[in-house]
């Protein structure tokens, strides 16, 4: 059975894999930056357990891949932000998406991210179709695709803040 890190490795990728490389982690990630940021609804979307939801937020918090912010007192409840260093994650997660959309999406992508300036749609690069402009996480809004099968899809998620 492999481990769950990679002691020994001089490798970028394995360093990277201890962070993220567990199954849940990259879709609570995925959620965040769809917009869903607070526990219930990452919970409710992703049908994981609560207590695995609970470790892998706290790992990406200790990490500094998102931070914690107060959005309740009484009884105090916390959304999950991206940090700069979570950011930094996007590329990666919009790359997953292109070759999931490219091999695994017969029907078309179930998530289409659009500029939030002109509306086009990115391309593998990362670029703005219709405008050409380099996009970041805070220049895109996800919406459901034509492949889109459930509620899992964003109707119309912001950026991360």
């Amino acid at each position: 059975m492999l481990g769950r890190t990679y002691e020994g490795q001089n490798c970028s990728v394995a360093k990277a894999l201890e962070l993220i490389g567990e199954r849940w982690t990259v879709l609570i990630l995925r959620e965040v930056f769809f917009g869903r940021r607070r526990f219930d609804e990452m919970a409710l979307n992703l049908g994981i357990a609560r207590n695995v939801l609970t470790q892998r937020l706290q790992r990406l918090t200790d990490e500094g891949v998102l931070e914690r912010a107060a959005y309740q007192d009484r009884p105090q409840r916390f959304e999950y932000r991206l940090t700069e260093k979570g950011l930094d994650l996007w590329p990666v997660l919009v790359t997953l998406m292109h070759f999931s959309d490219r091999y695994y999406a017969p029907d078309g992508p179930p998530v289409v991210l659009t500029h939030r300036d002109c509306g086009g749609t990115l391309d593998v690069h990362r670029t703005c179709m219709t405008c050409g402009e380099k996009l970041t996480a805070r220049d895109v809004r996800a919406h459901q695709g034509p492949g889109a099968l459930s509620a899992a899809a964003p109707a119309a998620a912001s950026a991360p803040r």
